[in-house]
């Protein structure tokens, strides 16, 4: 994709970087100039706009049907096309306020439900899994769609380690990464939606430290690698962890720097290509709209996006990290 002539000016010849994740989707360009420049916010509303009525926005909106559902329900089904389309528009960075988000939210609102097994559960009430159901509540949260039932349906089902797990119904009392990083993004953004509440901040703190105490991806009782595969950086991650998707979380929760974090902070910034520039690693089964996510082996923008802003939030101290390194 080309940047017109009106969009030269977002560019910096200082770093050719910044300069190719530029050339790119509206979607990805408010979120560069955002997170790694110091534009004007007028300027980042403005491209932010586009992203409703240019490239991959209006491309996913257009896929919509009538009954407020993507897909056909045949392929994939309808909740899991539902879901991850859009996860994928809030990715996107979609402005909720704009009139064909508020269009596709309320046709989900005033149709979309879990379906029979699940008893036609509205799609921002959720369903019974928690790893769902944090997405859920971020997604009702960024679109305007509130749910404290299903909040406090969350916050009831922490186990007593810090996180959550969606094998506790089948009696497991052991937390999951996966869905512990699900429920943490979905608390997050309840908060930051409609304020901070000292029952979800604190449990969102346990759960911190279920992570930290981890290293990110370390076994507590043993301290070896809890799966390798959490070290290859993925887009979308889905329901899936890995360690970039874990930082990137902590840097937008403002979380405070930690030693504990120094070996996933290294794995992503040896991930970096000498260009400058990461890779995507992987793509993770069943994933929507691939021509969006990339190709796993090239050079990714939405995995240079979040590495970048994750290696200059400052996750850990300056004398524990060369900033040269991150830049």
């Amino acid at each position: 994709m080309t940047i017109t002539l009106g969009d030269a000016r977002l560019r910096s010849s200082n770093d050719p970087v910044i300069d190719w994740l530029l050339d790119a989707d509206p979607s990805i360009r408010w979120q560069v100039l955002r997170d790694l420049t110091d534009t004007p916010a007028e300027t980042v509303a403005a491209e932010r706009s586009r992203v409703a009525s240019e490239g991959w926005g209006p491309r996913l909106l257009d896929q919509q049907r009538s009954d407020g559902q993507w897909g056909d329900g045949v392929a994939t089904p309808f909740w899991w096309t539902n879901l991850y389309t859009l996860v994928f528009l809030r990715d996107l960075g979609l402005d909720p306020a704009s009139t064909r988000a508020r269009a596709a939210i309320d046709l989900v609102r005033d149709n979309v439900t879990w379906g029979p097994e699940l008893g036609n559960s509205p799609f921002f009430e959720g369903e019974v899994e928690p790893c769902i159901n944090g997405r859920v509540v971020a997604l009702g949260a960024y679109f305007g769609e509130r749910s404290d039932r299903l909040v406090d349906r969350l916050l009831s089902e922490q186990l007593a380690d810090g996180g959550w797990n969606c094998e506790a119904e089948r009696g497991s009392v052991r937390s999951s990464f996966h869905t512990t990083i699900c429920v943490l993004e979905g608390l997050l953004a309840f908060e930051t939606a409609f304020g901070v509440s000292s029952t979800v901040t604190d449990a969102r703190r346990r759960a911190h430290e279920y992570l930290l105490e981890r290293r990110l991806l370390r076994r507590l009782s043993t301290g070896d690698i809890i799966d390798p595969r959490w070290t290859q950086l993925a887009f979308p991650p889905l329901w899936r962890y890995d360690v970039l998707r874990a930082l990137d979380y902590l840097r937008a929760a403002g979380v405070e720097p930690d030693t504990r974090v120094e070996e996933a902070v290294a794995i992503v910034r040896e991930r970096r290509q000498s260009d400058g520039r990461w890779l995507l690693d992987v793509r993770h089964r069943d994933t929507l709209h691939e021509e969006m996510a990339g190709i796993v082996g090239e050079p990714n923008r939405w995995i240079t996006l979040r590495a970048r802003r994750v290696l200059d939030a400052g996750l850990v101290h300056t004398s524990e990290l060369n900033h040269e390194d991150s830049l």
